[in-house]
């Protein structure tokens, strides 16, 4: 009986600690691709089962994607890596694109001064300099274990089989028919009207990705393609020239890691604004028990809004890139200057942006991007963000080549405290300057815990990444949903400025909603779009991996 006494608190505690969310989603054994698009994470799969590592199924995956998902996976554009290797070595990459050598200041405004319309988002005057073949090629020189050929000759074969078109991208396509005729003229090949179960060809791209594949990096930076690149671009009224793409190099960079309760995160650095915000916003809300509060309630949305209110403020003033300007980051990942950041926050009535910011500065940023996580059969992790920025770039196609081409220029301030197209403010950090790379929001993220591999998560959606990513890793930590789960629920956003709380279509209650606005929170009331597409893996007690493909898109799990 005595026994039985003393054994009893150990068992309630045992049977009181949370056990993990049980899976919902996909649940594979040893690897694992979660992408935009079945083809693309097929492919990657493929590659792992082949015995190729990560990074070997990174080079694949991001490559199909270019060729399922015009939308935003891309040889046009650029994007950012961080990775994980079984013996806990981090690392990233910044393959963003950069603006070309003849950039300047003002390149965007007119006489008087002011923004010239669609000039930074539409059409050849909108390309930065493409970073995606010189990222896959860095990493692949670097960590690749199957020889090149392996990794590209699949995606070669899916440009020729072609991909069959699914409702959301016929309708995406039919969405954008009008920019593209008016970029490209009648003739250019998403002129045509494409529907659910159609097959769409790409001989023109499998043709760039052979020469990429027999003469390397140089197949897409110098020779036929540079010159035909370059020049259609230049024929087109676009500023970027053979010398540009020649000299364009992936950068390797030290990711930002915090510590968030018994969470250790590896997230992008500048010119990625991701890790250092999500930083900011996880320790501003780590003094306050967040998962006490309940999922989606008043108190949980409140904190959380707080927090990003106070993070984007300062993202859209002192970040961009590294190589071009001082960021105080021992000052903005501080404890102390964080806590003072809160101080005025309280949970009776919410904060005026205007009372939090650093003078009238605004940021925005488009949400056409796409994000995919990979874990392999020996535990190594990569999280990859890449875009095109708007949804196909700047709707500019180059026919002879195969691909869309980005429209990244508008991530820079064309001039301080104008919004771009996300509605982004940004400061005198992110002007523009021939060279520079244009700050971004994505936020590729591996999370440890215990030492040990968590989750590997990311997303689109432009300024909206930042919050979509912490609240799917709170999802999973605070809330114990499973990895699906934590994909599937209802999302919401804010940004600084403007000071709106945006929430997902349907998944609030008006009550909520009521409460909210009684304590002074502006709600965004229009029709609000989906907030991110997160792809995210998360491992299981027992090794095993459950993928979260995102419902709000054709995202799609696969491994082995």
């Amino acid at each position: 009986m005595r026994r039985l006494i003393l054994a009893l608190p150990l068992l309630l505690f045992i049977h009181c600690k949370q056990q993990p969310a049980a899976p919902t989603g996909l649940v594979t054994e040893k690897a694992m691709v979660v992408s935009a698009r079945e083809d693309a994470s097929r492919i990657g799969s493929e590659v792992m089962q082949k015995g190729g590592n990560v990074f070997d199924a990174m080079v694949a995956t991001e490559l199909a994607l270019a060729v399922a998902y015009p939308y935003a996976g891309n040889l046009g554009g650029g994007g950012f890596m961080v990775y994980r290797k079984s013996n806990g070595e981090v690392g990233g990459i910044d393959y963003r694109e950069k603006a070309p050598l003849s950039a300047h200041k003002d390149m965007y405004l007119d006489s008087l001064g002011n923004v010239i319309p669609d000039m930074s988002t539409l059409g050849a005057s909108a390309v930065g300099v493409p970073g995606t073949v010189a990222g896959v090629f860095a990493v692949h020189e670097k960590f690749g274990s199957l020889p090149m050929e392996e990794l590209i000759k699949p995606v070669i074969a899916l440009a020729e089989r072609g991909v069959v078109v699914t409702e959301k991208q016929a309708d995406r396509i039919g969405r954008y028919r009008e920019k593209f005729m008016a970029v490209n003229g009648d003739s250019t090949k998403f002129a045509q009207e494409f529907k659910p179960g159609d097959t769409i060809k790409y001989p023109e791209l499998a043709k760039t990705l052979t020469i990429i594949m027999q003469n390397g990096k140089d197949g897409f930076y110098k020779g036929e393609v540079a010159e035909k690149l370059a020049g259609f671009i230049q024929e087109k009224g676009g500023f970027i020239t053979v010398e540009d793409l020649g000299k364009y190099e992936a950068k390797w960079r030290d990711p930002v890691v915090f510590d968030y309760k018994d969470l250790r995160m590896i997230s992008m650095s500048p010119p990625s604004s991701g890790g250092v915000t999500i930083n900011q916003i996880f320790k501003m809300i780590e003094p306050h028990h967040i998962g006490k509060y309940g999922h989606n309630s008043v108190e949980a949305i409140q904190l959380f809004t707080e927090a990003a209110r106070r993070a984007y403020a300062d993202r859209n003033y002192f970040l961009g890139d590294p190589d071009f300007v001082d960021i105080p980051l021992d000052v903005l990942l501080d404890n102390e200057y964080l806590q003072q950041r809160m101080k005025d926050f309280s949970f009776e009535k919410a904060t005026l942006s205007a009372d939090v910011g650093h003078g009238a500065v605004e940021i925005v940023e488009s949400s056409e991007t796409t994000h995919y996580s990979i874990i392999d059969a020996e535990d190594n992790a990569i999280s990859a963000t890449t875009t095109l920025n708007g949804g196909f770039g700047s709707k500019l196609y180059a026919d002879e080549l195969g691909f869309f081409l980005n429209n990244e220029m508008d991530d820079f301030s064309s001039k301080p405290g104008v919004p771009n197209m996300f509605g982004l403010i940004g400061a005198e950090a992110n002007s523009i300057a021939p060279e520079k790379r244009m700050l971004s929001s994505m936020t590729p993220t591996i999370v440890v815990k215990d030492g040990k591999l968590f989750m590997v998560v990311g997303t689109p959606g432009g300024s909206t990444i930042i919050t979509a990513v912490a609240q799917t890793i709170l999802n999973v930590h605070e809330f114990n949903l499973s990895m699906q789960e934590a994909v599937n629920v209802p999302r919401f956003h804010h940004q600084w400025l403007p000071d709106l709380i945006t929430f997902e279509p349907n998944g609030f209650p008006e009550e909520l909603i009521k409460e909210l606005k009684s304590k002074g929170y502006v709600i965004k009331e229009d029709r609000t779009p989906v907030i991110g597409k997160v792809d995210a893996i998360r491992v299981l007690p027992d090794g095993k991996l459950e993928g979260g493909a995102d419902p709000r898109g054709d995202d799609t799990a696969v491994g082995f």
